[in-house]
């Protein structure tokens, strides 16, 4: 019997139908993708109709970059999964960063990510209340629209702890290379 592998690539789906509901879409930088109220979140394998969506976007999960053995020991340690039942809101990041991050090496990437900007232990603090996934685009070729999705889930009671993480990150010197960003907060439907 041969095990199945797990689902790496993912499409995130907007349009007017969907499991959660866009409560509010801000675009912090760049430009804006289309209105929509409601985003879905499919495994490459469920498949979905383009041509009914406001627009899509893909991310692969991949290996943690730029991460030490101790950080991702604690990262797992911390880290609950997503689909918790008292996760009923959820935030829908998507980045590009810009040329000048792109032409640095990885380790002067990894300096301004946990040395200059402490983005790893930021997140840290706000575990396990809020589970996260990072997807990355760039690995699936130069058509993607942004280089990072991330998908944040947590319960309703922790929705100012999100907000401040989110400021925190948005006030390091990582963002600077930042050139367009959109957030989407959001609400799962329970019907």
């Amino acid at each position: 019997m041969t095990a199945t592998a797990p689902t790496r690539l993912f499409h995130f789906v907007a349009g007017n139908t969907g499991p959660w509901r866009i409560e509010d879409a801000r675009w912090i930088c760049g430009d804006p993708l289309p209105a929509a109220t409601h985003i879905s979140v499919l495994p490459d394998t469920a498949g979905f109709q383009a041509s009914a969506a406001a627009w899509s976007l893909r991310g692969i999960t991949s290996n943690e970059r730029y991460v030490t053995r101790a950080e991702k020991s604690a990262l797992l340690a911390r880290q609950q999964g997503l689909g918790r039942a008292q996760a009923t809101r959820a935030a829908l990041i998507p980045i590009r960063k810009n040329a000048a991050w792109w032409a640095l090496t990885q380790d002067e990437r990894r300096q301004i990510i946990e040395d200059q900007s402490r983005h790893i232990a930021i997140g840290l603090e706000y575990l396990p209340a809020i589970a996260r996934r990072l997807h990355h685009c760039r690995d699936l070729g130069g058509s993607e629209p942004f280089d990072f999705i991330t998908w944040f889930e947590y319960a309703p009671e922790h929705g100012s702890a999100f907000d401040e993480l989110v400021a925190a990150l948005r006030a390091s010197v990582e963002w600077q290379y930042v050139e367009r960003e959109a957030d989407f907060r959001l609400i799962r439907n329970m019907e």
